[in-house]
């Protein structure tokens, strides 16, 4: 009951994913999403053919003309009176109007919509038809269902390109919202190049094609609105990969800041630097649970991060002489822990011994504690080394969750809009299925993405790979988008539901397209979306 199979004229031309209907019982119509064609002839075999082509001739005629037509598969998605039996044999099968094919996918009437992108049925013939699809912003953003993974190689998938698209959809669609009380705000992390460092600039390239798409969606081709660029505090060695011509553009425009973490103020998010740290004997939590105890007397006077190393350099000297464990912490774990330390805090400019003292400076967390409707944050980790970039991205998302959480409820200037949408590409990196347990970002992600749909904190998240992420993270995503990737990875568990046909349609996707899956659509889409509205960066 849930697959029927019909004939076709040997030249009609169909694809996979196209939605056809069928007669069925009681006036109703069965609709089903073709997922396999095959071609068939009245020859007994192969050898029948070799033969009729005057024993492998391939210039012959064949005497006889064979009999041949196409026969293709489809999954049933739909029922107009839900009647779920199998379909009679001889009941006529017809391309769908763009209305039925809108019913059987689950694409009518939508609330709350937000474009993800359109479809293309029945593609290069007279009948060919393109459609917008929208989502329930309640099972993308909550509380229905929330979070979205993108996944496919690089460049060829352009998983940015659609997660931006995506924002671009949502920031539009709650700024029309927003006197409903719906109101969004976004975090993106810029890890690759200045790619994301100019989506309040128009892309110049876009032509009057591109511009059409957007206005078919009901989009406008304007790019980002309310926009502020963060980075790495520097003085002398710069911290991104943006023209210090640019650099000096934005901060002339209030639209840049330069963060820095003091050691007063940031002490409590230490953990973060031990993010692929294996610690199975708990002693480098030992440790940081002691430096964050006020009362700790090695400790509580320290208020710089020299003075900090200053004093872990003591302990562990010390430790090593006396051969005793102060508080109970080897002279190994102090060892470790100081190499660690002065591995990612000294000669690094962003860990100051200096709070803020100008007024292009800023701490990161001051900023994401007063985030307010319809802004967009970028915040630049491209030029870390990987143990910062996951510092960096772990302390503005436990500083996300608490403000979510009401931690800094009655602060001034603290009023955070009902849905924040964190972005980070290379997912794979802060969530990888190999990460230790104890890791406190993946902690973070796995208590976002378990969590955060209540509390209105939404991550979209990007890898190259999907396999190599913590299963718990992608399965918690209410919204998945499959881009294109290699052949070996599409024949990995997590695509056994996928149809032979439409793992090997994933291994030849082209550019701007992906399949598509949400509680809300009754099938699997093959959607596409048009090139970013924003500046793109030539290098």
């Amino acid at each position: 009951m849930d697959r029927f199979t019909f004939w076709t004229d040997a030249d009609t031309r169909l694809h996979a994913f196209d939605i056809v209907k069928v007669e069925h019982i009681d006036g109703s119509y069965t609709f089903g999403a073709i997922d396999q064609i095959s071609h068939i002839t009245d020859a007994p075999s192969f050898l029948t053919s070799y033969i009729s082509s005057d024993f492998g001739n391939p210039e012959a005629q064949p005497p006889t003309l064979r009999v041949s037509m196409n026969y293709a598969e489809a999954s049933v998605s739909f029922n107009t009176k839900n009647i779920y039996t199998p379909v009679h044999n001889d009941a006529p099968v017809y391309l769908a109007s763009p209305e039925e094919i809108t019913q059987a996918l689950g694409l009518g009437m939508v609330k709350n919509p937000v474009v993800c992108g359109s479809l293309t049925m029945y593609g290069g013939t007279v009948d060919e038809i393109t459609l917008p699809v929208k989502v329930n912003a309640e099972f993308l953003l909550g509380p229905e269902g929330a979070h979205l993974n993108i996944s496919g190689i690089s460049g060829l998938a352009a998983k940015t390109s659609y997660a931006m698209f995506l924002m671009k959809a949502v920031q539009e669609q709650y700024m029309r919202l927003r006197d409903e009380g719906r109101t969004a705000a976004f975090v993106i992390f810029n890890v690759k190049g200045r790619d994301l460092m100019a989506i309040d600039r128009p892309n110049d390239s876009l032509d009057d094609r591109e511009r059409a798409k957007y206005q078919a969606l009901g989009l406008s081709s304007e790019p980002f609105r309310n926009v502020k660029y963060y980075i790495p505090y520097y003085r002398q060695r710069q911290s991104t990969y943006l023209s210090c011509g640019d650099i000096d553009e934005y901060i002339s425009c209030s639209q840049l800041l330069k963060f820095k973490y003091c050691y007063e103020s940031d002490r409590e998010s230490l953990d973060m630097l031990f993010t692929d740290i294996d610690d199975p004997t708990q002693s480098m939590d030992s440790i940081i649970s002691k430096v964050l105890d006020k009362d700790d007397p090695d400790f509580r006077d320290i208020g710089t991060w020299e003075g900090f190393r200053e004093k872990i350099d003591e302990l562990s000297q010390s430790a090593r002489a006396s051969g005793r464990t102060p508080g109970a912490i080897s002279a190994l774990s102090w060892r470790k822990f100081k190499r660690i330390i002065d591995a990612a805090t000294k000669n690094d400019e962003m860990f100051a011994n200096r709070s803020i003292s100008s007024q292009a400076e800023c701490r990161l967390a001051d900023e994401l504690m007063r985030l307010h409707a319809d802004e967009v944050m970028v915040i630049d980790i491209a030029k870390l080394p990987e143990d910062k970039q996951a510092f960096v991205f772990g302390d503005a998302l436990r500083t996300i969750y608490n403000l979510k959480l009401g931690e800094y409820d009655g602060e001034r200037g603290v009023n955070p809009p009902s849905r924040i949408i964190v972005f980070i590409d290379e997912l794979n990196k802060y969530a990888s299925k190999d990460a230790p347990r104890n890791s406190p970002v993946l902690r973070e992600i796995l208590d976002i993405t378990e969590r955060g749909r209540s509390l209105g904190v939404i991550m979209f998240g990007a890898e190259q790979f999907r396999s190599g992420v913590n299963s718990k993270v992608t399965g918690n995503c209410a919204v998945q988008a499959y881009g294109r990737t290699t052949s070996i990875e599409a024949a990995g568990k997590e695509y056994a539901y996928f149809s032979g046909t439409y793992r090997n349609i994933l291994a030849r996707l082209e550019q701007g397209e992906y399949l598509l899956q949400s509680p809300v659509f009754r099938s699997l889409l093959r959607v596409n979306f048009p090139r970013p509205v924003y500046r793109q960066f030539n290098d």
